[in-house]
């Protein structure tokens, strides 16, 4: 027996030992983590930067605080909050731009400037460093509702509001980084704490505490979810800033709009003849004012004797103000987007466009500059909102003309315009143009239709009028080269008459199309006639928009006028 001792007891020690490892083991797998995480890391934050918790989600930028301050950067202003602040970093300004008002900071100084009157600001609402603009939260709130709140290492932002669950904590606990015991503590939470309940899964739940830190509780340690229940809570809205309304200089009924091109002072004689057979017009937009320099002169060849002719007539005068009919005696380099990305500049060139207007006694400015560079579109939206400040003051109508919607001319902001501008004005033309050597329709009704639809993404539709072309484009092809020349829709039948050719009817762009060889050469024709315009019209009439616009003046039939009459009256 005493031989069996030793055995017996080597036996017992290896139970123990094996038992102490199972039980470390088990200890192990089943106790609850006390690791905590690395906040810094976990935030993603060094020195004074500030993660943003955007409403319940870490988004990827951070802010900075600054003398107790928090601050944006422009681009996350822009991004998240609003899109309105105007940086020039070359007269060191940011503006903003209201219905009636533009908030003028100089970077770097505790004061605002409103229609030039000063204000002193308990903080600097903006300032550069290392060429980043930084905008003050308390800044941003001037001109947005949101709400924010600064903890260490972060700032919670709303911006909307709704209904949210809430639940309390049943005993001291922790909110763990993932979901389970073992992940790192982000937070330790006490008994009745309040949190709000992101999601809910299995066994944890996602939630997100009052000083915005976002983990994980177990179900079971939360009261209404252990019970598979949920406390619904309304947020409260932020109403503090209230926007200016943004009233509009509209007409009473649709806008029909005609296109007098000018071509200088002479052509002022012509507008009794270029609206004798116009029935249904009652805007007249005479190419007046043309950029001629880069500093925001412009040259003008506006009259008040043809403001009162056209008003004899019944006819509003919205003055066209346009960046390429500029003449060659001035410099011929023109560049409208200098003008654009000086404040100085627009400043002088809206100055100076109002009191000609003004002065001519005209109803409207109509703004086209199509030379606009995708560099300078945040510019070109300043100049909107800028013009349309002082155009709103002096009651004239303010229309903007635009290409039909692309993604590559999406920096003209029609978003912008939509707010800021009476009339959106699109032309609903050059799908194939002069000169692109590429032969088809100026304006198929897809093309027409899709480029309303676009708009009234941005646009509404009560601000949308579409231009019509009233001339075609013949197409002549010989090898592999490619000319063109116009034909106004008033001479097209006399020339088709003339080269012995009929049409055919084209589904697919809704225009009669002509197609016949001379010699080497194919000659194409898709023609803008009473037909085409009459299946444009009625799109028109459908989607419920503002009115029709016509390029150009003296180019139309009297019956195509007859239907624009019928239609501007419906």
């Amino acid at each position: 027996m005493k031989k069996f001792v030793p055995i017996l007891v080597a036996l017992l020690l290896i139970f123990i030992v094996g038992g102490i490892t199972v039980g470390g083991m088990l200890i192990e797998k089943y106790s609850y983590s006390e690791e905590r995480a690395d906040l810094q890391e976990y935030f993603g934050v060094e020195g004074n930067q500030l993660a943003i918790i955007l409403q319940d989600e870490r988004v990827e930028e951070n802010a900075i605080l600054k003398d107790g301050v928090c601050y944006f950067d422009l681009d996350t202003v822009h991004k998240y909050f609003n899109d309105g602040y105007y940086i020039d970093l070359n007269e060191n300004i940011m503006l903003y731009t209201t219905a009636l008002t533009t908030t003028k900071v100089n970077l770097g100084e505790a004061a605002v400037y409103v229609d030039e009157v000063r204000t002193e600001l308990p903080y600097v609402p903006v300032y550069v460093d290392s060429e980043t603009v930084y905008v003050a939260a308390d800044y941003v709130k001037r001109f947005t509702n949101m709400s924010y709140e600064v903890f260490d290492m972060r700032v919670q932002v709303y911006t909307e509001w709704g209904t949210r669950t809430v639940d309390y904590a049943l005993k001291d606990t922790a909110v763990r980084y993932r979901g389970g015991i073992k992940s790192e503590i982000l937070c330790d939470l006490t008994a009745g704490s309040e949190v709000e309940v992101l999601e809910v899964m299995e066994n944890w739940a996602k939630v997100k505490t009052q000083d915005s830190f976002i983990g994980y509780v177990e179900n079971k340690l939360l009261e209404n979810t252990s019970k598979g229940q949920g406390e619904a809570y309304e947020e409260t809205p932020v109403t503090d800033y209230v926007e200016e309304e943004y009233t509009t200089q509209q007409l009473e009924r649709k806008v029909c709009l005609g296109w007098h091109a000018i071509g200088g002072v002479g052509g002022n004689d012509t507008l009794e003849s270029m609206v004798e057979n116009a029935k249904g017009m009652n805007v007249i937009a005479p190419t007046w004012f043309s950029l001629n320099d880069n500093y925001g002169n412009f040259e003008s060849y506006g009259t008040t004797d043809y403001v009162d002719r056209a008003h004899e007539l019944g006819l509003e005068v919205w003055g066209v103000l346009d960046d390429f009919n500029y003449k060659l005696n001035y410099d011929s380099t023109v560049d409208v987007n200098e003008v654009l990305k000086s404040s100085m500049f627009r400043g002088f060139l809206i100055e100076n466009i109002i009191d000609e207007a003004m002065c001519l006694g005209i109803d409207g400015i109509n703004l086209d500059f199509e030379k606009v560079d995708a560099e300078s579109g945040e510019h070109f939206a300043q100049f909107i909102r800028e013009l349309s400040v002082q155009c709103r003051k002096n009651e004239l109508t303010f229309s903007v003309d635009n290409y039909v919607p692309f993604h590559f001319n999406e920096y003209m902001r029609r978003d912008v315009q939509g707010k800021f501008a009476d009339y959106v004005i699109i032309m609903g033309y050059d799908e194939h143009w002069h000169g692109s050597g590429d032969p088809g329709s100026v304006a198929s009704i897809d093309y027409v239709s899709n480029g309303i639809d676009k708009t009234m993404e941005q646009v509404p539709a009560d601000k949308i009028v579409n231009a019509v072309p009233f001339y075609s484009i013949l197409w002549k092809t010989e090898g592999t080269t490619v000319t063109d020349e116009y034909l106004t829709m008033i001479n097209t039948a006399d020339f088709l008459e003339r080269v012995g050719q009929t049409g055919v009817w084209d589904e697919e762009t809704q225009q009669n199309y002509y197609e016949w060889q001379s010699g080497n050469a194919l000659y194409q024709l898709w023609s803008e006639d009473e037909q085409s315009i009459s299946v444009k019209l009625n799109v028109m009439r459908a989607k419920e928009i503002a009115g029709v616009a016509v390029w150009r003046l003296g180019y139309g039939t009297p019956k195509v006028w007859e239907m624009i009459n019928a239609y501007v009256n419906s």
